[in-house]
């Protein structure tokens, strides 16, 4: 089991841009795939980008529409999301976690951290 603590949540105009990060308590293994989910308010849980430790397999979620870049720091053991061009609908709560599944069904294989707000006025 991994721990994943997200930070970098703010408020931001629409049309900003943000970056979160993502520290893992121990080195994960560079095959697993590591990634982003996030939860708009009223919704379910949503899968948003992930990629495997090694930097390889770069998934998007479509909504992310070339705005949204995941990348990662092995030295740090951080990922990151840098988010452009926020609009309202991309106010949530963003999470990071280890990442299983097939698409469109990926889900997180630990338990869910406290995640990162992100609100996006208009």
């Amino acid at each position: 089991q991994v721990q994943l603590v997200e930070s970098g949540g703010g408020l931001v105009q629409a049309g900003g841009s943000l970056r979160l990060s993502c520290v893992a308590s121990v080195r994960v293994v560079s095959s697993d795939p590591v990634g982003w989910f996030r939860q708009c308010p009223g919704k379910e849980r949503e899968f948003v980008a992930s990629m495997t430790w090694s930097g390889r397999g770069i998934t998007y979620a479509d909504f992310v529409k070339g705005r949204f870049t995941i990348s990662r720091d092995n030295a740090k053991n951080t990922l990151y999301l840098q988010m452009n061009s926020l609009q309202p609908e991309d106010t949530a709560v963003y999470y990071c976690n280890r990442v299983n599944g097939l698409a469109p069904n990926y889900y997180g294989m630990d338990p869910w951290g406290q995640g990162t707000l992100v609100t996006v006025s208009s």
